[in-house]
């Protein structure tokens, strides 16, 4: 490996440790410094934050692998996501960075809805604890697999820990730089690096296309498509042989982003209610050009592929061959340091959202209710290191497809928590057993969808993507048990 690949990484690695230190002595006395970074981002750092712990390793390896194995039928995906997103920022970002400081200036998901339905405040901190804690295990073991995967693609018998393997090897590495930041300077420091992060991503995806097209071997636009058509005409079609089921399934991936808790934990943090405007334009561009940039990797990608004769097994490894086969190493250093932002911007918001409520809502809630915030930010730090390594023992199987694990991991957390959060804060008739109604049905539905097999296939047919069934069975149980089961008492004003 040449040197000037890991004089690029080891530059990225020591930046990120560095915010860390730095945001230790900035952001971390109280809880609400440490788990909120005392609700003063700035609107650029808000968008990129939320859109580098959105994307993950599933934008710079799932979304190209999707779009090199099946071509333009699997861009729907990203135009779902695009979609849903806004209508995050539009609906929900506003609302929520207002409604949490009403509702006794909750600074976790859990914490929130336990103030906004205080007859059942212990029942649903409780069970949106546990969804948390379990869906982003998985989620975050996605994340492992992806530095797994850039570990035993392009460093091959460099590393060599205790006789690990290069996948296991990368796992390790990329949580334990994960750990060191996100352990020491909490949400502050999360979200710089994911600031840091999202730049360097962006950047990657706009270099990557324009040099596999215009590039020695590339052939722009026009060779490129008489490739991809001699290959097969389908992979330049948005619509052919794609069924309504698996155009509905790729686009309803957007409806994930209104229970996230990842992100919208970002729109808590915004410093003021008028940076909300400010930082949706900023993040929705960023959006924008990222998965531009995605698609454009993998399609072209597989045109040039096919030109020059490379054998590429895993399609979702296509962003690593590239980058080390057409760049100067110091230039692949980089390539392969935006790989790793988008995995590690992920981890460590998962990570910190997780340890949130483990804190928050387990241990002051169960074990010491009068714990001070000096010991609960410790506590927090322990919990950042015990859901990592849950993470990494999901991950440890090499075999493990990214999109899976992210997709099943987004559609729980779509599904558990989207609808309650859009009714919580838009329809005033929503209670508390509507809302552990919605919460506990969304997430069994997910759950027993997947365990079925029938995202796979359904009745003979092709499958159906979780979330939708998910979503649908949660709002339902909302409106209908908040229904039958009105209470006036509970009833709050909804501020817009």
């Amino acid at each position: 490996m040449a040197i000037g690949v890991w004089i690029s990484l080891i530059a990225y690695f020591a930046l990120m440790i560095a915010i860390g230190i730095y945001a230790m002595r900035k952001a971390t006395s109280s809880s609400e410094d440490y788990m909120l970074g005392g609700r003063n981002l700035s609107p650029k750092v808000a968008a990129l934050s939320a859109g580098a712990s959105d994307m993950s390793g599933w934008l710079l390896l799932g979304l190209p692998g999707a779009m090199f194995a099946s071509g333009l039928g699997s861009a729907w995906i990203g135009i779902g996501l695009l979609v849903g997103a806004l209508f995050n920022w539009i609906l929900v970002a506003p609302r929520l960075r207002e409604q949490t400081v009403h509702y006794g200036n909750a600074i976790t998901i859990p914490a929130f809805l336990a103030n906004r339905f205080p007859t059942r405040s212990l029942s649903l901190r409780t069970v949106s604890a546990i969804v948390i804690v379990i869906f982003f295990a998985v989620y975050t073991a996605s994340g492992l697999v992806a530095g797994g995967k850039l570990f035993e693609s392009a460093f091959a018998g460099v590393v060599n820990i205790g006789g690990m393997s290069d996948y296991g090897a990368g796992v390790l590495i990329t949580l334990g730089v994960v750990l060191v930041y996100t352990v020491v300077g909490g949400f502050l420091a999360v979200s710089m690096t994911d600031f840091v992060q999202g730049c360097i991503m962006m950047l990657a995806l706009v270099i990557m296309p324009a040099v596999v097209l215009f590039g020695e071997g590339g052939g722009g636009f026009g060779q490129a498509s008489q490739t991809l058509n001699e290959v097969d005409p389908t992979l330049l079609s948005w619509t052919e042989g794609l069924t309504f089921i698996g155009w509905l399934s790729a686009v309803t991936w957007g409806l994930g982003y209104f229970g996230q808790p990842h992100i919208i934990v970002r729109f808590m943090a915004i410093r003021t209610l008028k940076d909300v405007p400010i930082a949706r334009n900023i993040g929705m561009s960023w959006m924008a050009i990222s998965l531009i940039g995605a698609v454009s990797l993998g399609i072209f990608g597989r045109a040039y592929a096919v030109r020059n004769g490379m054998n590429v097994e895993d399609p979702e490894t296509i962003f690593i061959i590239l980058a080390e086969l057409l760049f100067h190493p110091l230039i692949t250093g980089f390539l392969y340091a935006a790989l790793l932002a988008a995995v590690m911007s992920t981890i460590s918001s998962q990570l910190l959202v997780a340890s949130s409520s483990l804190t928050e809502d387990f241990y002051r809630l169960f074990l010491r209710k009068e714990a001070t915030d000096k010991e609960c930010v410790n506590v927090g730090r322990v919990s950042v290191v015990l859901v990592g390594l849950i993470a990494a023992v999901i991950a440890s199987d090499p075999d493990s497809q990214v999109l899976g694990l992210v997709s099943n991991a987004w559609a729980g957390f779509g599904a558990a928590f989207g609808p309650l959060i859009i009714l919580s804060l838009m329809w005033s008739r929503t209670n508390g057993n509507g809302a552990i109604a919605g919460m506990v049905v969304g997430a069994l539905t997910v759950m027993i969808w997947i365990a079925l097999g029938w995202n796979a296939s359904f009745m003979g047919g092709p499958g159906i993507y979780e979330i939708i069934p998910g979503f649908i069975a949660a709002f339902l149980a909302i409106l209908v048990v908040s229904s039958a089961t009105a209470d006036a008492g509970e009833y709050q004003h909804i501020t817009r």
